[in-house]
């Protein structure tokens, strides 16, 4: 096992080592072991205490003891996020509100918002978890941490302080926003670590560019922990030469915990999802059977050790699949070979299917395109169409857009299979976003 600080699991002489290497390095039969036995805990906190999981269990006749291998929990009911809006607020709750130490809630941008709650318990096994998140990802007790993720309802900006501090880090708990203040306080208080959105990450640099900063040679900055929205690695390239770092892909939501439930590791070869505290299954999103190891399908969670919100098979929508082959930095988890994109964001193009993700990918990198995007979709006639808006890179002249436009469609009609339009926009028109990145505006009408 490499025993660098700066990568694997050890520690040189004379330092800490690290506190959840037994865990991580657990024996995989060792580790279905403890996840049998958290597995029939999790059953039955759900089914005493959740009226929804236990009329669900009572309706096909399973109870929480015949829980005896771990392929029973093919046998439960799938657990969706229109579970947590029917029960709005608290319905989903295994605990009372005297129990609960935070409560978190998503947007409810389009109808009302997903209610998460937890446990002090919850809230320690939490920071845990993205502590050994961040350690997987290269950072150390005593770095300084940008944490850019938002503060407030959404998961990501407590989920993330909260880790660093377990860490050790020094916590910047700047949020979103600001973007050009952010830039003279990465450089000011040399933080080594960036948290945040990709989409936020290439915002944080195109505005230290116009500052005339360059922040992989005026920044301490050698990490960026990126997650909440799909990316590439085609955008995961052009974050790491625009800021000089390694870029880092950490996984979670909160119906399930929050950031934190899976992260890359310096070999970049999948994200770990830590397996003492999440049951993973990959299924056919269409049937709901369990695909092979190695294939793609839709990803579904068991929670292990959550008291407030125990989740049983809930369906995440994210398209990935899973391998358990020991990855080199000696850890056992199963890796998640990187979310491609998601159901419920895919879009059907003249009978194409197509992931926003799959167009970042053919745009980020090409000539004269800066990696600023978004796809309008409209129903013409009975067909979706797509439009592509993208934007030139800072000094190419209004009088090559026609072309660059015609080299982008084709680029994508060759890659992806679909016939686009392509609107070329100037150096900014592409709205930014301080969170997730709005990539699809859907203008089909409602129920189309």
């Amino acid at each position: 096992m490499n025993t660098s600080t700066e990568s694997g699991l050890g520690a040189k002489p004379g330092t800490a080592r690290y506190l959840h290497e037994a865990q991580e390095t657990m024996p995989r039969e060792q580790l279905a072991a403890l996840q049998l036995e958290r597995l029939r805990a999790t059953v039955r906190n759900a089914y005493d205490n959740v009226p929804l999981h236990r009329s669900r269990l009572d309706a096909i006749g399973m109870k929480p003891d015949d829980i005896r291998s771990l392929d029973d929990v093919q046998r439960l009911p799938f657990t969706m996020k229109s579970d947590l809006r029917d029960h709005y607020p608290f319905g989903m709750f295994a605990r009372p509100r005297s129990s609960l130490t935070r409560l978190h809630a998503s947007s409810g941008t389009t109808g009302k918002p997903t209610v998460v709650g937890y446990t002090r318990r919850d809230i320690d096994h939490w920071a845990d978890l993205m502590a050994r998140s961040y350690w997987s990802g290269g950072a150390r007790p005593g770095d300084v941490i940008h944490n850019a993720y938002g503060y407030g309802l959404f998961t990501g900006g407590l989920g993330a302080h909260y880790g660093a501090e377990r860490l050790g880090g020094v916590v910047v708990p700047m949020s979103g926003g600001s973007t050009e203040r952010q830039v003279s306080l990465i450089v000011d208080f040399q933080a080594r670590v960036l948290c945040s959105t990709p989409s936020y990450a290439l915002a944080i640099a195109e505005v230290a560019e116009q500052q005339g900063v360059d922040l992989s040679r005026d920044s301490a900055l050698k990490i960026g922990m990126f997650g909440a929205e799909p990316w590439s690695d085609a955008m995961r390239r052009e974050i790491e030469a625009r800021l000089g770092i390694r870029a880092v892909d950490i996984y979670g939501l909160s119906e399930i915990m929050g950031p934190g439930v899976a992260c890359e590791c310096e070999h970049h070869a999948g994200l770990h999802g830590w397996e003492d505290h999440f049951l993973f299954e990959v299924i056919d999103p269409d049937s709901g059977r369990p695909v092979s190891e190695g294939e793609s399908g839709e990803l579904v969670i068991t929670t292990l050790t959550k008291e407030a919100l125990p989740m049983l098979r809930y369906r995440t929508r994210d398209i990935t699949k899973v391998t358990t082959d020991r990855c080199d930095c000696g850890r056992t988890h199963l890796r998640i070979l990187r979310v491609t994109g998601r159901n419920d964001d895919m879009l059907i193009i003249r009978g194409v299917n197509v992931y926003p993700s799959q167009v970042e990918a053919v745009l980020v990198g090409l000539t004269n395109i800066a990696p600023h995007y978004q796809l309008v979709v409209e129903r013409k006639g009975k067909l979706d169409h797509v439009t592509i808006e993208t934007e030139v890179q800072p000094g190419v002249e209004p009088a090559a857009y026609d072309d660059i436009a015609r080299q982008v469609a084709h680029q994508i009609k060759t890659m992806l299979g679909i016939t686009t339009d392509v609107i070329v926009k100037r150096p900014g028109e592409i709205p930014r976003s301080q969170g997730k990145a709005v990539r699809v505006r859907d203008l089909r009408p409602k129920g189309a």
